[in-house]
């Protein structure tokens, strides 16, 4: 029998044939001297793996936040993709990836359990090239331990995920990562025992040039269980995630806009018979107060005086301008 636990066709039909007539069918590979066992549903450990939407919302919103731990490494933004939520044994798992592999293991306090980071070599070699000023390229040699460097890398790269693990699951419910160990064979790390079922979470990192790079967060079934309900409710944030890349970005758009300023010596009245005798060379005279007015986009904003910096004329600050706004 599988790991999933699925039902065979044939057991499919038979269910569905029963619910119809009222009988279930014994015919086909299912004889009358066959064993009957008794079965109560929703009595099996097993029930719990449904469809986890709200884990599928959690690591879509994972997959955003985590961009900003790779940025400042790759230096571009990178596009981060996750898959739905699998099951498997832990010796499964172990099976279908490499046997070095950067495995980072930290604690969940509130759920008194444990997740996996487990990220590839060769991501973490393109990683530390491009930190290091390199090009983002594929190390081809094969290696059974990381450099001193990689490990800082590690270290923070599982630093920067875990970070947004925790704002990820706010809302559903706040947890908080402990780092425990790190190990780089799948067969020494401390995690659960090789026939235990986990969830697995993957994510796959777009990067230009090279082929995609993917990495792993693993939670063992039995840590999830006590909220397998919350999981597959369809949650809805009442918290509005802050997105800083948008906002930096934003703001540096705004503090970017050229403004026009104007420094206002005095203002005039002018008849309109003089001014239209007026020719080159008349004088118009003006009278010019102790200050100036500073206007940003004709609104006025201080009040100063002429000065002189470095030999060029300037002026000095002396007061700011309150407007005072009439209430309709």
């Amino acid at each position: 029998m599988s790991s999933s636990r699925k039902l065979s066709t044939d057991e499919v039909d038979a269910l569905m044939a029963g619910l119809q007539s009222g009988v279930i069918s014994t015919e086909g590979n299912i004889g009358p001297e066959a064993e009957v066992r008794p079965f109560v549903f929703g009595s099996d450990d097993l029930s719990l793996l449904g469809d986890y939407y709200a884990l599928r919302l959690i690591n879509e919103r994972f997959a955003r936040l985590a961009r900003s731990t790779f940025l400042p490494m790759l230096r571009i933004q990178p596009r981060i993709s996750s898959f739905p939520p699998e099951v498997k044994t832990f010796d499964e798992y172990c099976s279908s990836i490499d046997g070095f592999m950067s495995l980072n293991t930290s604690r969940i306090e509130e759920l008194k359990g444990m997740l996996l980071t487990v990220l590839h070599p060769s991501f973490i070699s393109v990683l530390t090239n491009s930190y290091y000023g390199g090009e983002i390229s594929v190390d081809q040699n094969n290696r059974t331990e990381f450099t001193a460097t990689e490990e800082r890398v590690i270290e923070i790269i599982s630093n920067g995920l875990n970070d947004a693990l925790e704002v990820s699951w706010r809302d559903l419910m706040p947890i908080n990562l402990r780092e425990q160990g790190r190990e780089v064979n799948p067969q020494f790390a401390s995690f659960v025992d090789g026939s235990d079922l986990v969830i697995i979470c993957s994510f796959v990192v777009q990067l230009p040039d090279i082929d995609a790079a993917t990495f792993d967060i693993i939670y063992p079934l039995q840590t999830l269980k006590p909220i397998a309900s919350q999981l597959r409710s369809r949650v809805q944030s009442d918290v509005i995630d802050d997105d800083l890349t948008w906002r930096d970005r934003l703001e540096k758009a705004v503090l970017d806009i050229p403004l026009h300023v104007t420094a206002r010596l005095s203002e005039p009245t002018v008849q309109m018979p003089k001014l239209l005798n007026m020719n080159v060379g008349d004088t118009m005279p003006i009278s010019v107060s102790e200050g100036i007015e500073l206007l940003v986009e004709g609104t006025e904003i201080f009040e100063g005086e002429i000065g002189e910096i470095a030999g060029q004329s300037a002026v000095n600050l002396t007061k700011r301008i309150e407007k005072i706004q009439d209430e309709n």
